[in-house]
């Protein structure tokens, strides 16, 4: 799209979402930064399960209230049974966290390097960035949901009615590709907080952790801290034998 309409399109989005929040909002197409390529890496050893990153990820990223959207899975686990998808339990509710017996990993999209949504997208409506962020453009999204099929980590998610979010609840800073408004009958997910990171900042729910579980930064820079966990912990990625190459990573602190 020539850029001139591109600033057009987006002059109007921040109009119409104006209009409708009674905020004043801004909607940024900032691009990726060259010779960045961003990855995440959760330590299961500090994850207390307190589910702050989830609420902290609804905050920023604008998803419907009601029906509630949520981007981000925290799943307990039994430490006797390991990392075991299918006696996870999504929908713990202890006393207090963490529960005894048990731990957490949370889940969100995976930024796979071989993302298998984008392969089965019938309109290239989704595409990975190259900072390796995986997007959706909403204006092109059909909902036909072949991406949510696809996806081995269910970290997709559709709006089956008109997604919902009370004014005061708006983050008005926005990314067109990340945490503007979606409209109902389309696709959504984690971005890496898209609007956040590309301006240097951490997503959301790195910035919230208590326990410090959450790190993000640059693949590529050698002195970086993803590329010091790579080297020197014990990392995994789920469903590796799928070959989707997560850029999500998890790994054992201590």
């Amino acid at each position: 799209m020539p850029r001139e309409r591109l600033r057009a399109s987006l002059r109007e989005l921040e109009r119409r979402y104006t209009e409708t929040y009674g905020v004043p909002v801004t909607v940024a197409d900032t691009p990726a930064i060259p010779g960045v390529r961003f990855a995440y890496a959760l330590d299961l050893s500090r994850c207390v399960g307190c589910r702050r990153c989830v609420y902290a990820c609804v905050e920023e990223n604008n998803p419907s209230r009601d029906p509630a959207v949520q981007w981000i899975r925290v799943l307990a686990m039994e430490k006797e049974r390991g990392v075991d998808f299918s006696h996870a339990d999504p929908y713990y509710h202890p006393a207090e966290v963490p529960e005894e017996g048990h731990f957490y990993v949370p889940v969100a999209c995976q930024q796979c390097e071989n993302p298998p949504c984008v392969k089965t997208c019938p309109s290239g409506a989704t595409w990975k960035e190259p900072d390796g962020i995986v997007v959706i453009d909403y204006d092109w999204c059909i909902g036909c949901r072949c991406c949510m099929a696809s996806c081995p980590y269910g970290a997709r998610h559709f709006n089956w009615k008109e997604p919902s979010i009370p004014a005061g609840e708006l983050n008005p800073r926005m990314h067109v590709l990340g945490n503007r408004p979606r409209p109902k009958g389309v696709v959504e997910k984690c971005t890496f907080c898209i609007q956040r990171t590309r301006v240097g900042r951490y997503p959301a729910c790195v910035e919230v952790c208590p326990a410090g579980a959450r790190k993000f930064g640059d693949l590529l820079d050698p002195g970086g801290e993803i590329r010091y966990i790579i080297e020197h912990k014990r990392v995994l990625v789920l469903k590796e034998e799928l070959s989707t190459m997560p850029k999500f990573l998890y790994f054992y602190g201590t």
